[in-house]
């Protein structure tokens, strides 16, 4: 009879069990999902915007497609669909069908954005004397299917994590996010590497490749994970007309904690954004070639994919609040560093590195605090209550920072000194959300507020 100490490892996972070659299984099934998911992401909004400039499409109209209405439709079915999700019980779980669902039509829509061109002149050709114009009906058929498109993929994104959530094992779950975050910066290589260069001749092929290949995955990871099972939903404490509205807000918002929680992970995204938004009118305006530019973010996010898998055991054994405020710090560093020294193109692509390095250094140390800090029984809620303040940031900050830059004669070196601002604030905030973590348990007994 074999000793204790031989016996296989067990993980869980709510009611769910596993071996370690199952935690493999579902760690496969997982990130092959994953990789569709971030193919489609980082692909579809590049190449629309490809095609939409061959529309001859207004700026205006790009910025609304592109921006606006995904920012938009996440604001309004992000909560309602988190809130259903956590309380539906059913053979398939909570996730699996609200993720299920909604796959095929993506990927439908994704071949009808590829066929838009062909279908608009259809219909220019179908209205005859009647037709507002080629131009106006090849938008207005790409227009349709990217709504369908991003409606359905609102559903998806506000879900998958909540998915991660329920099913990977918490001791493991910063691995699994360093993963998560490795297998998306191969994505980009990938379609940065392979596509994007052919993204104005091919974007058929590319949308109608994207959409079979996205539809397939992601089916195939929703019909091979498993969900356990979970405890009745409380029933909620506001009634009436409003009562899910109300019940919503009062739930996500009126505890001290979870607020903080919010503010510093929004404060640790738009951090980034002065820089990202601005870093290729920064390098021309120094004379860095697009092409030395591309090279160099080629560069950090090789150093990111090498750094994922130790920043994720380092999430997991000192916690995602220690290893954000470590990466926040170092961004807070490198920003100073640009606000003095990047005044040249050597000194600007250096800081450029050090900062999309570092940046990937929080992005993937933290990825994880939701799932360690936000109640398991109502996680898709309250991730959605994170993202509605990140959307509203992301939709008023870019136009605020362009006009402000632009009044300033178009000095783009104040991007570091913003950041630097944005950085020391998410710091302050975070320093809020772990004296809160100790408050609630800490390492030792953390239970999330209720």
């Amino acid at each position: 009879m074999s000793s204790p100490s031989h016996q296989p490892r067990v993980w869980t996972a709510g009611t769910l069990t596993y071996t370690t070659a199952g935690l493999v299984v579902l760690f496969g099934w997982l990130l092959w999902g994953d990789f569709a998911w971030n193919l489609k992401e980082r692909a579809i909004t590049p190449v629309a915007q490809v095609m939409l400039r061959g529309f001859h499409a207004p700026d205006w109209l790009v910025g609304l497609l592109v921006g606006s209405i995904p920012a938009g439709l996440g604001m309004l079915l992000g909560p309602i669909v988190s809130v259903k999700s956590d309380r539906h019980r059913g053979r398939w779980g909570r996730r699996i069908p609200f993720l299920l669902i909604p796959t095929p039509i993506i990927a439908l829509a994704m071949a009808g954005i590829a066929f838009s061109p062909t279908a608009g002149a259809g219909l220019h050709e179908f209205l005859g004397a009647n037709s507002p114009g080629l131009t106006f009906c090849r938008i207005a058929t790409f227009s349709f299917f990217w709504t369908v498109f991003e409606m359905a993929t609102v559903i998806v994104n506000a879900l998958f994590g909540a998915l991660i959530n329920d099913v990977v094992p918490a001791p493991v779950i910063g691995r699994f996010f360093a993963l998560f975050r490795a297998v998306g910066l191969v994505a980009g290589i990938v379609f940065n590497f392979y596509l994007m260069g052919k993204a104005e001749t091919h974007y058929f092929w590319i949308f109608l490749g994207l959409g079979l290949l996205y539809g397939i995955a992601f089916t195939l990871m929703c019909l091979n994970v498993k969900e356990g099972e979970y405890p009745a939903p409380v029933p909620s404490p506001v009634h009436g007309p409003l009562a899910p509205a109300l019940s919503y807000l009062k739930e996500c918002f009126a505890n001290r904690f979870y607020v903080w929680f919010f503010v510093a992970t929004t404060l640790g995204l738009i951090s980034f954004a002065p820089v990202n938004t601005f870093g290729v009118f920064h390098a021309r305006s120094l004379g860095v070639s697009d092409d030395l530019y591309g090279k160099s973010l080629a560069l950090a996010y090789g150093c990111s994919l090498i750094l994922s898998y130790p920043l994720g055991i380092l999430a997991d054994r000192f916690h995602p609040i220690r290893v954000g405020l470590l990466g926040m710090g170092l961004y807070l560093a490198v920003m100073i560093y640009g606000w003095f020294e990047a005044h040249t193109a050597s000194t600007f692509l250096v800081t450029f590195v050090l900062q999309t390095v570092i940046s990937g250094v929080y992005l993937t140390g933290t990825a994880s605090i939701a799932q360690r800090l936000l109640p398991r029984a109502r996680f898709a809620q309250f991730a959605s209550a994170a993202g509605l303040l990140s959307a509203t940031c992301f939709m008023i900050l870019p136009p605020i920072l362009g006009a402000f830059i632009q009044g300033m004669n178009h000095n783009y070196g104040l991007v570091f000194l913003i950041g630097a601002v944005l950085a020391t604030l998410c710091i302050g905030a975070y320093t809020r959300v772990f004296l809160g973590f100790r408050k609630h348990g800490g390492d030792a007994a953390y239970t999330p507020p209720q």
